[in-house]
């Protein structure tokens, strides 16, 4: 049986993304430019790779780039492929979302149908 332990943590992000999740411990990551002409490409093309990869249980994401990906996460998700989980974060201060606490709780309430206290 596989546990949580045997798979990794991938992040796709900016520089500054990347490097703090390395500092973090993540050691799977593409950093894109966020200036770069084809932004989309890379994105779901490091999505894709990253998707595919066994190794790899949990990738996040800017929540500002989800848009260059919905099509490949509903696909994911409707494939029920349950050992790839792919998380959203704040890519930059949102002030329409002051109580982050209250924002990560509905969004775990809704990634895995129910309330999870710590």
């Amino acid at each position: 049986m596989t546990t949580m332990k045997d798979f990794s943590i991938a992040i796709i992000g900016n520089k500054d993304q990347t490097a703090l999740m390395r500092l973090a411990g993540v050691d799977t990551y593409e950093s894109i430019d966020e200036g770069d002409h084809d932004l989309r490409e890379k994105i779901r093309t490091a999505l894709n790779e990253f998707s595919t990869d066994p190794s790899i249980g949990i990738i996040m994401i800017p929540e500002n780039w989800m848009e260059h990906v919905t099509d490949i996460v509903q696909n994911i998700r409707r494939n029920k492929r349950a050992t790839t989980i792919i998380i959203d974060f704040p890519g930059h201060f949102d002030p329409e979302k002051p109580d982050v606490r209250k924002h990560y709780k509905t969004y775990t309430k809704n990634l895995i149908g129910f309330n999870v206290e710590i």
